[in-house]
């Protein structure tokens, strides 16, 4: 496989200056000490009000941490995204996406709750959406000293932190006890499946995150071998078989990223149950790259994702 023709332009030098690693046990530590390059704008960032709260974990786990953003010159009651970072299942923070979370709030006038789930293998499935459903949860039980308004609150990630994002929506859906908004889904990590696909497309996924580091993740995560039977839709949203009833939906990913079809497939299914659906794929762009660089590209990617999040939100 070489898709590097395949990539835009502008973006071959981070691929050029960013090497491709293969996620492993032995590699983790290092991964998880060296965080991503992330270019992130940092315009309005000093207007944001930020703290942290420690909330009651779920039954039989430790506390979970949240982190807060909300613009200081807002309004009394503001919509909310609830937020998941990425890193596979396997590495991330919400420290590392603080000034992505400033200038998300300052951005689209609304409050940024994080949340930092446990990761795997260290904590198999479910332990990272029950941790997101209990800060959900606590946000909107909450919302009144938030200041936010509960009927626009929304779940928002990217990569695995988009898989979990779906899986939030899914979760709450069906527990039935908190409204949710919309979920805004940037390239999400949905389908185990595509680590044992018979066909694998034969130019996704060269850059960034490749096929072996998907099934490091998938394993870790599942804590058994991806596309094994009877697989949670909660781990893996692909394999909920009923999609209706979900929130209005945005979904991006690069042509070239290791998802693009998963995640497609993932619009189609929405569409045909009823839900409505923005799909963005984007020529030339592999996993991160409205992330990692501030291309031409990069930047129509993240303007798409803050005019849907505007209107979603009505801010």
């Amino acid at each position: 496989m070489n898709s590097r023709r395949l990539v835009d332009p502008d973006l071959l030098p981070i691929i050029d200056s960013i090497p491709t690693l293969t996620f492993s046990q032995e590699l983790l530590p290092a991964i998880r000490a060296g965080g991503l390059p992330l270019q992130a704008p940092a315009d309005g960032v000093s207007q944001i009000e930020h703290f942290r709260r420690s909330v009651a974990g779920p039954p039989g786990a430790p506390q979970v941490e949240i982190a807060v953003y909300r613009p200081l010159s807002a309004a009394a009651s503001l919509p909310g995204i609830f937020h998941m970072h990425g890193g596979g299942f396997v590495t991330g923070s919400t420290a590392a996406m603080e000034p992505i979370h400033r200038s998300l709030a300052q951005d689209a006038q609304c409050c940024v709750v994080s949340v930092e789930y446990r990761l795997a293998p260290e904590t198999r499935f479910p332990g990272a959406i029950e941790d997101c459903y209990t800060a959900y949860a606590w946000l909107h039980d909450n919302a009144k000293e938030l200041q936010i308004d509960a009927a626009r609150v929304g779940v928002m990630g990217e990569s695995a932190g988009g898989g979990l994002a779906a899986a939030l929506a899914l979760l709450v859906r069906d527990r039935g006890k908190y409204p949710i908004a919309f979920q805004h889904l940037i390239y999400p990590m949905l389908d185990d499946r595509t680590c044992v696909a018979r066909q694998p497309h034969p130019f996704a996924g060269e850059y960034i995150w490749t096929p072996l580091s998907n099934h490091f993740g998938w394993s870790s995560l599942l804590g058994m071998a991806p596309g094994s039977a009877n697989v949670s839709p909660y781990a893996a949203p692909a394999r909920a078989v009923d999609l209706s009833g979900l929130p209005p939906t945005f979904i991006s990913t690069g042509a070239l990223d290791l998802f693009v079809e998963e995640d497609m497939e993932y619009a189609r299914r929405l569409m045909r149950s009823g839900v409505p659906v923005e799909l963005h794929v984007y020529p030339g762009g592999f996993h991160g790259f409205d992330f990692l660089s501030t291309c031409t590209l990069s930047a129509t990617a993240r303007r798409d994702s803050l005019s849907a999040l505007r209107r979603f939100l009505g801010s």
